[in-house]
């Protein structure tokens, strides 16, 4: 190990950032632990954004989102050299340690050091190399700072002497509608972010309006466009054809509020500038706003439903958090998708544009389509109240299921089969019957006859707007009306949590099939949170929904009106298996044309001319 004190000008030229800190930020992330561990007498500054520490006083960065996972740095960008450079002021003793997977971790440094704030610090870390051949490689590291007088420290640096491969001019694309106050914010935190990140001259952000209401300036860095409402899919298609365009190399698509850390690009462009894959793509892991500490899904596999990976994940606690990193750092399945609150990918891999979806499973089939290779990285995170459950209604339903259908019939890699593939519609189904949804078994019905309309369907109503009208009409009990008095008292005669209990009512179709059910069955109350934990509705003959704003739907048992969803359900999947065969081959033969340039520009024709 050598500790080397560069001049700043030297810096630049010796060296390459791989990955600065990331700092806790207000309206985004208050968590401290997810970014530095204080103990003894040591203190932060959110203003000067800085670690100050007395004697006996330390910062560790072994966090989720200061750690350096070089073990994907070494499988995706082949890295073989690497430093950490440290700025700010003070004598210190400096640990560097190294996770590795099923083995012993190692310190790699553990020196006393002097700190000048003028004179950057670079400590070389050869060593971390020596970790045996695996899949994970050198695993994560991480450093801490222990304080042998007063101290303190402004910044911290991943660095290489390795040359990037590319430097990527990344369009960053945000798709909004109707949020003018969340997207005025997102920009004006972009253009700050320009003002002080080394990477600005690479980066232009777009705004595609497709409520044609933000009324967003354009700028040196910042281009809006009026869009017709295509929904999500409509959106970022038209930002990829402008990112084309504009002569980017890279697109980066972005929820119209931003929640991440803007720092987390300049991560993602470093990643993409040293990878060895040129379809190598970045994806963030998505938390949860209502907790900020937990991982929603650090991406996520496709196999008839989604499957969010590492749900659930505290990141506040270092051995889960440095398991997650450990088990991602290998290359992703082909079924791996990244969600597009943040997806950076190489514009000349992305021989398919969006499927015209409008929403829901459009970024899905758009990363397995492609074929991109997905990584996610530390801090690369966005956040936002994420328990789709909530936000479930009618519409979300079909366009959730249509979706699914479409990714296993038009993409051959995910062909399971007649059968395999009916199983998908089928579980939308029991899911909807054991919960009184009648309504949105009739939704499901509709987004099976409409897949068997073919991908041309999906062309012709991409605006969504004849449907969206036809499931508004539909939706009666299970739409959200104004409390009309207390809230009814949950009745519990049956316990879900009794085994016997729960296979009785998996018997019974969860009372389907018991005289008078509705009489005696249990009246269960959800508040926000709690929709669709289906554990809880065994035993329910009425469920009352809250949203916790003054608002509830009731749901409640009705053989008859079971008996004439089930039907229609039973009619549409029926005919559906008979034709699998064709649909299969017109949706493998036709999807191609529907997520094409061409399509796309031809919706996109009266825009221009306007």
């Amino acid at each position: 190990m050598a500790v080397l004190e560069v001049e700043p000008d030297m810096a630049e030229t010796r060296s390459h950032v791989l990955q600065s800190l990331l700092w806790p930020e207000q309206g985004l992330s208050t968590e401290r632990d997810l970014f530095v561990r204080l103990d003894g007498q040591a203190g932060w500054s959110a203003s000067e954004r800085r670690v100050e520490l007395l004697p006996g006083g330390s910062a560790g960065f072994d966090t989720a989102f200061n750690l350096f996972n070089l073990g994907k740095w070494q499988v995706h960008c082949g890295l073989e050299d690497l430093g950490l450079r440290l700025t700010g002021a003070g004598r210190v003793e400096v640990v560097v340690m190294q996770a590795l997977q099923d083995r012993s971790w190692e310190r790699l440094v553990n020196e006393i050091v002097t700190l000048d704030p003028e004179r950057p610090l670079e400590i070389d870390l050869a060593d971390a190399f020596d970790a045996p051949a695996t899949e994970t490689r050198g695993g994560v590291l991480f450093f801490g700072l222990k304080a042998l007088g007063p101290a303190s420290l402004t910044a911290a640096d991943w660095i290489t002497r390795q040359a990037p491969k590319r430097l990527p001019r990344i369009a960053l694309s945000i798709t909004t509608f109707r949020r003018e106050a969340a997207v005025a914010r997102a920009v004006a935190r972009f253009e700050d972010f320009l003002k002080t990140s080394p990477i600005a001259p690479h980066l232009h952000l777009q705004v595609v309006d497709n409520g044609q209401s933000a009324r967003i300036a354009a700028s040196a860095h910042v281009t809006p466009i009026a869009n017709e409402n295509l929904g999500g899919a409509g959106g970022f298609a038209r930002g990829l054809l402008e990112a084309e365009a504009r002569g980017a190399t890279h697109c980066l698509f972005m929820d119209d509020d931003a929640s991440i850390p803007m720092a987390a690009i300049e991560r993602s462009w470093a990643f993409l500038a040293h990878a060895d894959d040129p379809a190598t793509a970045v994806a963030a892991g998505l938390l949860s706003a209502r907790h900020r500490w937990a991982m929603w899904e650090n991406g996520a596999l496709f196999d008839r439903v989604c499957l969010p990976q590492h749900m659930g994940t505290d990141l506040r606690d270092l051995q889960q958090v440095t398991r997650m990193e450990l088990a991602s750092t290998p290359k992703t399945p082909a079924n791996f998708y990244g969600g597009w609150w943040f997806f950076a990918f190489p514009l000349d891999k992305a021989e398919y544009k969006p499927f015209p979806f409008f929403v829901r499973g459009d970024d899905v089939s758009f990363s397995l389509a492609n074929r991109f290779n997905i990584v996610t990285l530390p801090g690369v995170v966005s956040s936002q109240e994420a328990d789709f459950s909530e936000k479930e209604n009618l519409l979300t339903v079909y366009l959730d299921l249509r979706s699914h259908i479409a990714h296993h019939l038009a993409l051959p890699q995910m062909d399971r089969g007649r059968i395999g593939t009916m199983k998908t519609p089928v579980f939308f189904f029991l899911r909807a019957l054991l919960q009184c949804q009648y309504e949105t078994i009739g939704a499901i019905t509709l987004a099976l006859e409409d897949i068997m309309r073919g991908p041309a369907f999906f062309m012709r109503h991409a605006d969504m707007a004849e449907r969206r009208a036809t499931l508004g009409a539909m939706r009666r009990q299970e739409a959200w009306q104004p409390l009309d008095g207390p809230v009814p008292l949950p009745r519990k005669r049956l316990d879900p949590d009794r085994a016997s209990v729960r296979w009785l009512m998996k018997l019974t179709l969860n009372g389907h099939l018991l005289p008078f059910f509705r009489h005696w069955g249990n009246r269960l109350v959800l508040g926000p949170g709690e929709r669709g934990q289906l554990r809880r509705s065994w035993g329910a003959a009425e469920t009352v929904c809250l949203d916790g704003a003054g608002k509830a739907y009731t749901l409640r048992h009705s053989k008859p009106a079971a008996l004439r969803a089930g039907w229609g359900f039973g009619r549409a999947l029926l005919r559906f298996g008979l034709r699998y065969p064709r649909l299969r081959r017109d949706w493998q033969a036709g999807y191609g044309a529907a997520a094409s340039r061409e399509f796309w520009q031809s919706r996109f024709a009266p825009d221009r001319q306007g």
